[in-house]
């Protein structure tokens, strides 16, 4: 199992969440690319702990929204939308070989990624962004065959998911450790009541089934058949460190094997 979480997200003076000792924990770091969180500094800052800890690298990238920190819909346009994932993820990129580690994958941030579930015209813009990635530049200027598409971390069952495998790209299934779901497999709203989980024992819990059962506790009380690779934690959740230890040692424990998926 992959243990993943979402780092790189202060901006400027701004802290948020504590990267080292999180990157002594997962074996992937989501590092923000400066749409809803990050500064080029703080992108480098980041790159360089993961490298130092051996830790693999995914761009997380967002909506254009530092106010609202990425958890708000935008109702942008698709073409935007790649365009966004473009330079959002090139810029990642950039800074990460300035610091000798490659960015291994892709993976929306927020409301982006609860809104790729089910919206075509935005799942369909962050597959076209990912295949243009990966065409890059041909003799004469054209577009032209290129590596393999970054590999996309989305959630099980969602829009972009499907999409994104019928277009070649890999996918990489991801489930939450400390975020409660609804019956329906999806995430529940950061604005109901217990959609964030901080009780050390219920995120542990969950990392646990979710690793060896595939399966998680919806927020009524009913089971849900969940298979992932990559299970996250978000560094700014209420004690995230405290959190992410706990859950390496249980999954240990349980006989699972943390490495990085990509």
């Amino acid at each position: 199992m992959d243990l993943n979480a979402d780092l790189g997200e202060a901006l400027g003076v701004w802290p948020m969440g504590d990267d080292e000792a999180m990157l002594e924990v997962v074996t992937t770091a989501n590092i923000a690319c400066g749409a809803h969180a990050a500064d080029p500094t703080t992108m480098r800052r980041a790159c360089a702990g993961a490298n130092r800890h051996g830790v693999a690298v995914t761009a997380h990238v967002a909506y254009p929204d530092l106010l609202g920190f990425g958890r708000r819909f935008l109702d942008i346009s698709p073409t935007e939308l790649t365009d966004q994932v473009i330079a959002q993820v090139g810029a990642l990129q950039a800074i990460a070989a300035v610091e000798g580690v490659q960015v291994r994958g892709i993976k929306p941030h927020g409301a982006l990624y609860n809104a790729l579930v089910h919206h075509e015209a935005q799942a369909g813009a962050v597959v076209t962004a990912i295949r243009e990635l990966a065409a890059g530049p041909a003799p004469g200027g054209a577009a032209g065959p290129g590596p393999t598409p970054l590999p996309l971390v989305a959630a099980p069952g969602s829009l972009v998911g499907r999409l994104a495998s019928e277009a070649g790209i890999p996918v990489l299934a991801e489930a939450f450790a400390d975020r409660a779901y609804a019956p329906d497999g999806t995430l529940v709203p950061r604005s109901r009541p217990g959609s964030v989980l901080t009780d050390p024992q219920a995120v542990t819990a969950q990392a646990v089934s979710i690793a060896i059962d595939q399966r998680v506790r919806a927020l009524d009380g009913t089971w849900i058949e969940l298979e992932a690779r990559t299970l996250c934690l978000h560094g700014d959740t209420p004690g995230a460190v405290a959190l992410a230890r706990s859950v390496r040692t249980a999954l240990r424990e349980a006989g699972v094997v943390l490495e990085a998926a990509l």
